[in-house]
């Protein structure tokens, strides 16, 4: 088990708010070395004890519960120093001691960072065999620079000592969808085009843009969202079962599943997609401000696409994603709506409106699974059997305790198990999915739909969200 961490952008809201109280908890339990200890960097010009008065803080923010034991334990074995990320020569002479302990590097900083970053690793010994890499998302904005950055770090270092993060993939929901698709033979009979009518996938975030502006004026909901954690589920949603657990063969599977995906074509970008920028509005009784990029951003808050996987498992099967920002709750859900019966033998109701059975996966803000059945209510008055919809809870508390999802990815990258990372061909794949979608909405010139703060998103969007949510929009227009 390696254990140095280097790492880039210490001072940023990522690390402190998730990748600290993380440590600490691994800390707190025992799985970390012995003698781990940890090199904090970042541009502002701190020493070690005044970085210290700046994390404390946040760590008892972020866990209560830790002691005051756990908490000086840590700090004991963290370190600072101010670095200049544009400067290969700076970042190498700031890691250059740990030469003789197997070193992770974790790059927590935007991705223009990434090249001169790396090169200054390499420059200081800390890219060769056995130290590691953590990179996170987004590798690049297109795939353009993408591949200026996997070429040019795949120069440095070696692709199986690299850990590219994409924490949704750390989440013991979103893990728990491998399981229940491959370890259940009654899913998996109906896991094709000939049972399943439609699939919708939804990120929703009750929070705003606020404090990524910089951010997020160059990446949009597109890039931020789509690119990297809803098309990794639905790559576990639609992938062909892998021949084993092996990290790469399940990694194989993923990248066919994006090679399938067909591009977006401009004369079709107007009826598979829609993307939006939310206005001001209000959200749980509290006023929320109207999202106002720089002058010249494309940036949309809200996004809407049918994605087509033209393969023999999922031909003529529609993949609905949609994610959005200021909208009613934030929730992440995987709706999965199976056909009608094929012969319909009821009165009530009739068939045209039969309620098709549906398996709803929830990720979050709590895990949930629900099963929509039709079952009978036998009435004296009636000559036939009524039917009525019936939802089953599949789930059940665990009480177990479960880790956030970069808990898991640090001990997987300390380790070496690549399985919840994603390898260089699923981003060269991903993104030129991505960009093909952009590349649509610029040659329709696909409008910029504003939507009220608290709402779910444009006009256009029920055409994307799951069936339960449009439901619930029209009963709450009804009252």
């Amino acid at each position: 088990m390696h254990d140095t961490l280097l790492l880039f952008g210490a001072t940023g809201d990522l690390a402190q708010r998730y990748l600290f109280p993380s440590l600490l908890r691994l800390l707190g339990d025992g799985l970390l070395p012995e003698d781990f200890r940890v090199r904090a960097m970042a541009l502002s010009p701190h020493d070690t004890a005044k970085f210290h008065d700046i994390l404390r803080p946040r760590l008892e923010q972020a866990l209560p519960q830790a002691s005051l034991d756990d908490i000086n334990n840590l700090l004991r074995r963290i370190d600072y120093r101010s670095v200049d990320l544009r400067d290969p020569g700076s970042i190498a002479d700031a890691v250059r001691e740990f030469n003789d302990r197997r070193c992770v590097s974790y790059l927590s900083i935007p991705p223009g960072l990434y090249i001169s970053t790396c090169q200054g690793l390499a420059l200081g010994g800390a890219l060769s065999a056995p130290h590691r890499l953590m990179l996170e998302k987004p590798i690049g904005s297109d795939s353009a620079s993408a591949e200026e950055i996997l070429r040019s770090i795949g120069a440095l270092i070696d692709e199986d000592r690299v850990f590219r993060i994409d924490h949704y993939l750390g989440k013991a929901a979103v893990q728990n969808l491998m399981a229940l698709r491959f370890g259940n033979t009654l899913l998996e009979a109906v896991w094709n085009r000939n049972y399943i009518e439609s699939v919708h996938i939804m990120v929703a975030e009750s929070d705003g843009v606020d404090g990524r502006d910089s951010y997020y004026s160059r990446s949009g909901a597109m890039r931020d969202m789509v690119q990297s954690h809803i098309l990794q589920l639905l790559c576990l949603v639609a992938m062909e079962p892998p021949a084993s657990l092996e990290a790469d063969r399940i990694r194989d599977e993923k990248v066919k599943v994006l090679r399938a995906l067909r591009p977006l074509d401009a004369r079709h970008a107007a009826k598979d997609s829609v993307r939006g920028r939310y206005t001001a509005g209000t959200i749980n009784g509290q006023p929320a401000q109207a999202y106002q990029p720089p002058e010249g951003s494309e940036a949309e808050t809200f996004v809407g696409v049918t994605a087509h996987i033209d393969n023999w498992r999922w031909a003529g099967v529609p993949f609905h994603l949609v994610t959005g920002k200021r909208l009613p709750e934030r929730t992440t859900r995987i709706e999965v709506n199976l056909k009608p019966v094929t012969h319909w033998l009821f009165e009530r109701p009739d068939r045209r409106h039969a309620q098709p059975n549906r398996l709803t996966f929830q990720l979050q803000p709590q895990e949930n699974i629900q099963l929509g059945l039709m079952s009978s209510l036998a009435g004296p008055e009636w000559g036939a059997l009524e039917l009525q919809p019936l939802e089953l809870e599949l789930s059940v508390p665990t009480g177990l305790h479960r880790r956030i999802a970069y808990e898991r990815l640090f001990l997987d990258a300390f380790n070496g198990n690549h399985a919840l990372f994603v390898r260089d061909d699923e981003v060269r794949a991903a993104w030129a999915w991505i960009d093909s979608v952009s590349d649509a909405w610029k040659a329709a010139n696909l409008p910029m739909e504003p939507y009220p703060a608290g709402s779910w998103g444009p006009d256009q969007a029920h055409l994307f969200l799951p069936a339960a949510i449009v439901a619930d929009t029209r009963t709450d227009n009804a009252l």
